[in-house]
């Protein structure tokens, strides 16, 4: 079955970074686009970053541009969202999603069929 399980959430402080990193197993990772959401406390879920399946073009949210770099392993079935200069607006709970097909990319939670369970992140000082 398929599973996406991320890691890599904490505590930072305003200008910190962190990385985090969603393991995925139970179906041939290198042939689907993937992506991260998130979702803040009182908040919907927002999209903020995907990946196609080769790694050869990648898309942010506005919100995270040029903070944020997401990048993907696909010998170690591994998609990764390197967080710089973070924010106390990126407090949220961070998930990763599998796209319906190699270069589906959205922002549209409907448009992925896996979800992880998430990891948190808190920007505090």
């Amino acid at each position: 079955q398929v599973q996406l399980v991320e890691s890599g959430g904490g505590l930072a402080q305003p200008g910190g970074s962190l990385r985090l990193s969603c393991a995925a197993s139970g179906f041939t990772f290198s042939s689907y686009a993937m992506s991260w959401a998130r979702q803040a406390p009182g908040k919907g879920l927002e999209w903020v970053s995907g990946i196609y399946s080769d790694g050869s073009d990648t898309y942010y949210a506005d919100s995270v541009k040029g903070r944020f770099t997401i990048s993907r392993d696909n010998a170690k079935n591994t998609v990764y969202l390197q967080m710089n200069s973070l924010k106390p607006e990126d407090t949220a709970l961070y998930y990763c999603a599998k796209g319906r097909g190699p270069r589906l990319v959205s922002i549209v939670p409907s448009h992925y069929d896996y979800w992880g369970q998430g990891t948190q992140v808190t920007v505090s000082s």
